[in-house]
């Protein structure tokens, strides 16, 4: 794995945390905006669209960059739409690219012709 590579799985999984809470905190939002005066929706909100967004395109960069299969982007992408799902998707990144680096090591060392 080159560094561009793992610098594109990285930048994924440090967004995907934050845009994976985002989420539930503008539902809180929405439901506090109903029931009670405080309305934090317009700023929960901008924040969750610029995660969401900021997700989208490092998920874009590192399909690039790996050369994944559509079926792996797709479930990517879908792990951000439900509440908490981010926090899957980074767990599933990090094994990935543990994996990746493992694999490099052991090219480089000659252990492995893969």
């Amino acid at each position: 794995m080159d560094i561009k590579t793992a610098a594109a799985l990285h930048r994924l999984r440090l967004v995907s945390i934050p845009e994976a809470i985002s989420f539930p905190i503008l539902l809180v939002c929405s439901v506090l905006k109903r029931t009670t005066d405080f309305n934090g929706v317009p700023v929960m909100g901008w924040i969750h669209a610029i995660l969401f967004l900021a997700y989208v395109v490092f998920l874009l960069d590192a399909w690039n960059r790996t050369k994944w299969p559509w079926k792996t982007a797709a479930v990517y992408f879908l792990l951000a739409i439900p509440p908490f799902g981010g926090i899957f998707a980074e767990r599933k990144l990090k094994r990935e690219a543990e994996a990746a680096v493992i694999a490099s090591r052991a090219r480089r060392e000659g252990v492995v012709n893969a």
